[in-house]
């Protein structure tokens, strides 16, 4: 029973929901269960939908230049994008913000931030530009906003057309101009036979004389309202020059010709001669660092001081007939310059060449020209009469003394030159042989010339004594040799050269100096003094001449001080020289000291009551500071 009870109350309850679905009961019809609206019993039983809540909208629209509505972008064409801004209540919003964007490869904005605000109308608005006038194809642009905390977006599509532009004829003002003028070029940039004033197009500006360096003109120039414009301007072209306009999206460059006067000769000039010291030998007469040949180099410049290249220029020889000339005629190189070459014939002599730009005589100016340098043409071999030897010093401090490896004793130079005076050629090479002591360095036991003179170190070493005519040098066997001094402690010095036919040599000495005064001659006797300079009366000076040697009869080393020293009864007046000079040893077996002369004061009582001693030394002293005496005396008589 009690399971009956419980199927009937379901069936119960089945019952009531079932009629309340169908908008029966004491309920309100129509109301859909659990809803709380109101119903309405009469309508068959139609259910009413809930209300939408509103929201802000953006409108996208696409308007060309005459503000008709348009989908077709191109370069001529641009299109200006609207967006309408409307809030929830479908009024317009203002200075609201709105971002556009679109395919970067098909178009542009601007401004390029690509955003706008929106007026009192809601409407935002902004420029959309092809991004080259070679893209094409299809795309969308977008509007983006957001309104009370609501973003809304809304997008159009568009087509995008290639922009066909064409050059005008290039313009040319003038067309024709003087060297270093200049012209204006301009060229239109055209698309359907209009001027394209839609953006800016960067047009390309060339031509074969700017490339050169031989013109200035701007490379690139942006056009502005459709037209590109730059100035040419002439920096010696000298020819007719194309110029040549090229530009993206363009298939078809324009060019035109430009007339250009060539650049007028104003000088020309010297620029140097090789050999680079203007000498030449003459024919047959070439050797080491020797030539025949000298090669002559002119530049020729334009009115603005620029070289001109391809001008003709002349050349003689002045005076005509001393040389063979090369080349009569050339034509200057891409720097202005231009070159000859001539040859020496048989005779020396100098000369100069001429060169000359015909043609540009004007009145009584004749053609412009200069001249060269003046050019010698030597035998460039030495000859005997212009060959000198010289030395620093004649009579070095070397008997006893080696000079040592870093500081030769005494410096041998040579001088050289031709039968005509003149410096022998650079590199003449010259032998050094010396029978005492060393001359030249390890490597080299001569020297080669330089401007006709060359020099030597020499050392005192051993061997001091030397050995008749040994070694064996031009000087002393060859054609004209005379022996060697055999005096003792004198070196003799030879240089020689050769031209592989004949050869030149000259000799000089140098004498081996003791540091020791040895002995002294007083007023030429060839007898050594003993010291006694014999009697001199009271108050009158004593004048004597000494000749002082060292122990082998020669000078003692130049530049050593001469003094008079341990004065008694006596005053030196003077002494002259006060240094022992440079003094080259003779042939013969005497002394060869060097001589001076002393005066001095006797000192006695006055008045004079008797005769009385006086004494002093002759003292020297070498470079090295090596000091030696001899002593001296006489009496001092009473008037």
């Amino acid at each position: 029973m009690k399971n009956q009870h419980i199927k009937y109350g379901s069936l119960a309850l089945l019952l009531a929901a079932t009629l309340s679905a169908c908008g029966g009961g004491g309920g309100s019809p129509g109301t859909p269960a659990g809803s709380g609206g109101t119903g309405n019993g009469g309508n068959g039983g139609t259910v009413t939908p809930p209300p939408v809540a509103a929201t802000p909208t953006v409108g996208v629209s696409l308007v060309n230049a005459a503000g008709t509505a348009s989908s077709s972008l191109s370069g001529a064409s641009p299109l200006t994008v609207r967006a309408l801004v409307l809030d929830a209540n479908k009024q317009p919003v203002p200075n609201a913000l709105v971002t556009f964007t679109t395919n970067a490869d098909l178009a542009l904005f601007t401004p390029g931030a690509g955003t706008a605000l929106t007026d009192a109308s809601g409407t935002a608005s902004i420029t959309m530009r092809v991004a080259s006038l070679a893209a094409g194809g299809a795309g969308r642009v977008s509007a983006n906003v957001t309104v009370a905390g609501t973003a809304v977006t809304s997008e159009a599509n568009y087509s995008v057309n290639a922009t066909a532009l064409t050059f005008s004829a290039l313009r040319l003002a003038p067309a024709s101009i003087n060297a270093y003028d200049s012209s204006v070029v301009s060229v239109d940039l055209l698309a359907n036979g209009a001027k394209y004033a839609g953006q800016q197009v960067n047009v390309n500006f060339s031509s074969a004389c700017v490339t050169a360096g031989k013109a200035t003109m701007a490379a690139t120039v942006a056009t502005n309202n459709g037209t590109a414009q730059t100035v040419y301007r002439d920096q010696g072209c000298g020819s007719n020059d194309i110029i040549t306009v090229t530009a993206d999206g363009v298939t078809t460059p324009a060019s035109a010709a430009l007339a250009i006067a060539a650049p007028a000769p104003a000088s020309v000039q010297f620029v140097e001669a090789v050999p680079s010291d203007k000498s030449i030998v003459i024919r047959g007469e070439g050797g080491i660092n020797r030539t025949e040949t000298a090669t002559l180099r002119f530049r020729v410049f334009d009115t603005a001081n620029r070289p001109l290249s391809n001008r003709a220029v002349d050349f003689r020889v002045v005076p005509e007939g001393v040389v063979e000339l090369n080349k009569v005629k050339d034509n200057t190189d891409q720097n202005g310059e231009v070159i000859t070459t001539v040859n020496s014939l048989d005779k020396p002599t100098t000369f100069r060449i001429q060169a000359v730009l015909p043609g540009t005589a004007a009145g009584t100016r004749p053609d412009i020209s200069t001249t060269s340098d003046s050019i010698v043409v030597t035998t460039g071999l030495p000859v005997q009469r212009a060959f000198s030897i010289s030395v620093t010093g004649a009579n070095v401090d070397g008997w006893s003394h080696d000079s040592g490896t870093t500081t030769p004793a005494a410096t041998v130079s040579v001088l050289l030159a031709d039968q005509f005076g003149n410096p022998v050629a650079d590199g003449t090479p010259i032998v050094f042989q010396t029978n005492i002591g060393a001359i030249g360095t390890s490597d080299s036991g001569g020297c080669v010339t330089v401007n006709g003179g060359c020099s030597v170190p020499y050392r005192t070493q051993e061997p001091r004594v030397a050995l008749p005519n040994t070694p064996a040098t031009p000087c002393n066997s060859g054609p004209n040799g005379t022996p060697d001094s055999t005096r003792r402690g004198v070196a003799t010095i030879c240089a020689s050269t050769t031209d592989g036919s004949n050869t030149q040599a000259v000799k000089t000495t140098i004498t081996f100096s003791d540091e020791t005064l040895a002995y002294a001659y007083v007023n030429g006797s060839t007898t050594a003094s003993n010291g006694d300079l014999g009697s001199t009366r009271a108050g009158d000076p004593k004048v004597f001449v000494v000749q002082l040697t060292d122990l082998n009869g020669n000078p003692l080393p130049v530049d050593s001080a001469v003094a008079v020293t341990g004065l008694v009864n006596a005053s030196l007046v003077e002494i002259s020289p006060a240094k022992v000079p440079s003094i080259f040893a003779g042939a013969g077996a005497g002394p060869q000291g060097s001589s001076h002369r002393i005066t001095l004061s006797t000192t006695a009582a006055t008045p004079c009551t008797a005769a009385a001693n006086a004494s002093f030394n002759v003292t020297v002293t070498t470079p090295r500071g090596d000091a030696s005496s001899l002593p001296f005396r006489m009496s001092v008589t009473c008037p």
